[in-house]
C-alpha cells in the first residue's frame, strides 16, 4: 500500500477508486453497500476493499463477498472471465459449474455472458453440481478450459473461482500469471460485450457419464454395508446417493438437517469435516443406528471424510493420511501393470511410499495441491493429500484429474464392505499396515491469523534461526522448499527431518489466512496387540512436537 502515502491522499484516492467501481458495478446490493461506505466516509472499510485486490493464482480466486477489488463480487468475477477469455481467444470452449453458495449461480451466469460476448463457446451445468463433476466434464467434453464457482469448505461469507485447463486439472504456472496479467488489462466491466445462448449440460450430457466413470472404479464385489452420510449442507448429497445406487450399494442413512444445500451452513461453525464439531450430527446418527461407516463430503464434494466404529460403541474419524494409506494399498491391489504410479503431496504421510515399494509400484511426492498430484506422471492410478483429498483411478487412469469426494466415498465403501465380508474392519486394516510398515502417525498445528504479515514474519524467523531440536528429537536436516528440492518447483515452506524417523513441514496455506504445520512420527509395531500402545506413544510424541513448534513459531 505504499502508493497510498499520507492520510488525506489515502482517503481521496480510496474515494476515487470506490466511485470508479460504483460506476461499473451491475449488482444493486454491492452498489448500495459501497454507497453507504462512501456516505459515511468509512475509510477503514474502504481501505480493506480498495487498497488491495484479490490475487488470481493457481487456486483461482477465493475470498469474502462484498464490494471492491479485494472482495468476491460480480465485477471481480466478470474481470476474471474477461481475462480468461483474452488468454484463450475466440472459438475456445469453456465449461462452467457452480455450487450452492450465495451468488454462485449469478457469478456463473456473469462468466458465461462475458465469455460468449468475447465469442467463446460456453457449456454450463444445468444445476448446482459438485466440483469433481466439472473437472470430469472438461476432459469428457474436450473443452479448452473450465470454471467452477465455489469456495469449497470456506465460511459462508466467502466464494471462489477455480479455473481448469483442457487436461481437466487446475491451472499451474505460468498459466496463472498469464491469466492474471490479462485480468489486469481488462477495463470497466460495463463496457464488456455480453452474450447469451450458451449450451446447457443436462444429466444425459454430463452427470450420467460421470456416474458411469466413478462406478467403474475398482470397487470390488462386496456390497453389504451400513453407511451414514452427510454432504455438510453442500451439493454432494443427491450425487452421492445416485452413485451408491448405481454401484449397487444400499442407500446411506443421511443426516437430514445437513442434506439439502444451504449456503448459510446453519448446523456447523465451519463447513469443513476436519473442524471440531462439524461431524457431531453424523456421528450421533451413526451411534444410534449402529452403522459400519460414516462418510462426509465438504460443500463442493471434492473432499471425503471417513469415520469408523471403535468397537466399544463409539466412533472416530480417520485422518486423511490413514484413509490415504488404506486407499492406496487397496487400489494397488486391484489394478495391474508394470508402470503404475501413486502420488502424494510433500505434506502427506510417508507411508504411501513404503506401501508402493513393497508392491513394486512407483511412487512420487509433489507440491501441495491436486494440480500437482495429477501431473505426477504417466500410469497414475491413485493420488491423495492429507486434507481429505483423494483421486482414485483404475487401469485406465484417473477419471477425474482432481480430488473427488464422490469417487473416494464409493471406493472406501467398497473397501469397507470387502473387509466386513472377511470379518474385519478398517481399524483392523490400519493395524495390519502398522505391523507391516510401522505406525505412521500424523497431526497438524494450524494457526489462523487476521494479519498475514504475521505469517511472513514467522517464516522469516524460522529461516533465520532454525530450531535445533523439536519434541526432544534433534533436527538432522532442514530443506528450504522455496529454493526447490528433489526436482520440485519452489514453494514457500520448510521441511525438518528429525531423529527417530520423524518430520515436520511448515508452510503458509494457499487458500486461507493460516500457517500450517504437518507432523509425522513413525513407531515400530511388533504385532497387532502392540498397535494400541504404539498409537498412545505416537500421540505423546506428536504432542511434544506441537509444543516445541508452537514456541518456535512465536505466534
Amino acid at each position: 500500500m505504499s502508493e497510498l502515502a499520507g492520510p488525506r491522499f489515502v482517503e481521496s484516492e480510496l474515494v476515487r477508486r470506490a466511485e470508479e467501481w460504483l460506476a461499473q458495478d451491475p449488482d444493486p446490493r454491492t452498489r448500495a453497500e459501497l454507497r453507504d461506505l462512501l456516505d459515511r466516509r468509512d475509510t477503514a472499510q474502504l481501505q480493506h476493499r480498495f487498497a488491495a485486490r484479490l490475487e488470481f493464482g493457481t487456486a483461482g480466486l477465493r475470498g469474502e463477498m462484498g464490494a471492491g477489488p479485494n472482495r468476491m463480487n460480480r465485477v471481480t468475477v466478470m474481470r476474471a472471465a474477461a481475462g480468461l477469455a483474452a488468454r484463450l481467444g475466440p472459438g475456445a470452449h469453456v465449461v462452467i459449474g457452480y455450487d450452492a453458495r450465495h451468488n454462485s449461480e449469478t457469478f456463473a451466469r456473469d462468466s458465461a455472458a462475458v465469455l460468449t460476448g468475447a465469442r467463446l463457446r460456453v457449456s454450463m451445468m444445468a444445476d448446482r453440481r459438485p466440483t469433481p463433476v466439472l473437472a470430469f466434464a472438461v476432459r469428457h467434453l474436450g473443452a479448452d478450459a473450465g470454471i467452477m464457482v465455489t469456495a469449497s469448505h470456506n465460511p459462508p461469507r466467502d466464494n471462489g473461482y477455480k479455473v481448469y485447463w483442457g487436461d481437466g486439472s487446475q491451472i499451474v504456472p505460468p498459466l496463472d500469471a498469464e491469466i492474471s496479467a490479462a485480468i489486469d488489462a481488462v477495463g470497466p466491466v460495463d463496457r464488456l460485450p455480453l452474450g447469451e445462448g450458451w449450451d446447457t449440460l443436462d444429466d444425459a450430457a454430463i452427470v450420467e457419464p460421470y456416474l458411469a466413470a466413478v462406478t467403474a472404479l475398482p470397487l470390488g464385489e462386496a456390497r453389504d454395508l451400513r453407511v451414514v452420510y452427510t454432504p455438510m449442507h453442500g451439493v454432494g448429497g443427491t450425487m452421492l446417493l445416485r452413485a451408491f445406487a448405481a454401484a449397487g450399494f444400499a442407500p446411506p442413512a443421511v443426516v437430514e438437517a445437513q442434506f439439502e444445500p444451504d449456503p448459510d451452513f446453519p448446523t456447523v461453525a465451519f463447513p469443513n469435516p476436519e473442524e471440531p464439531g462439524a461431524m457431531d450430527l453424523a456421528l450421533h446418527l451413526a451411534g444410534r443406528d449402529g452403522v459400519d461407516l460414516v462418510v462426509a463430503n465438504d460443500p463442493d464434494a471434492d473432499r471425503c471424510a471417513v469415520g469408523v466404529p471403535t468397537g466399544d460403541g463409539g466412533f472416530r474419524m480417520l485422518t486423511g493420511d490413514e484413509v490415504g494409506g488404506l486407499l492406496g494399498e487397496y487400489v494397488i491391489g486391484r489394478t495391474s501393470g508394470p508402470d503404475r504410479l501413486v502420488a502424494a503431496s510433500i505434506v502427506s504421510s510417508s507411508l504411501l511410499g513404503k506401501i508402493a515399494k513393497a508392491h513394486g509400484v512407483r511412487h512420487t511426492e509433489t507440491l501441495t495441491g491436486f494440480k500437482w498430484i495429477v501431473k505426477a506422471g504417466d500410469g497414475l492410478v491413485f493420488g491423495y493429500e492429507e486434507a481429505l483429498g483423494y483421486s482414485v483411478g483404475s487401469d485406465d487412469g484417473l477419471p477425474v484429474r482432481d480430488k473427488d469426494g464422490i469417487g473416494a466415498a464409493l471406493t472406501v465403501a467398497g473397501m469397507a464392505a470387502a473387509a466386513r465380508r472377511e470379518g474385519r474392519t478398517l481399524i483392523d486394516l490400519l493395524d495390519e499396515q502398522a505391523v507391516r510398515y510401522g505406525l505412521h502417525a500424523t497431526s497438524q498445528l494450524s494457526v489462523r491469523v487476521d494479519d498475514l504479515s504475521l505469517i511472513t514474519a514467522a517464516m522469516e524467523r524460522l529461516r533465520a534461526t532454525p530450531p535445533t531440536a523439536l519434541g526432544g528429537r534433534a533436527v538432522r536436516s532442514v530443506d528450504d522448499l522455496s529454493t526447490g528440492v528433489e526436482g520440485l518447483p519452489p514453494t514457500d515452506g520448510l521441511r525438518y527431518t528429525l531423529d527417530g524417523d520423524a518430520r515436520v513441514v511448515v508452510r503458509p496455506s494457499g487458500t486461507e489466512p493460516k500457517l500450517k504445520c504437518y507432523l509425522e512420527v513413525v513407531v515400530p509395531v511388533s504385532g497387532i496387540a502392540d498397535a494400541p500402545a504404539a498409537r498412545s506413544r505416537a500421540a505423546q510424541d506428536l504432542d511434544a512436537l506441537k509444543a516445541d513448534l508452537s514456541t518456535a513459531l512465536g505466534l
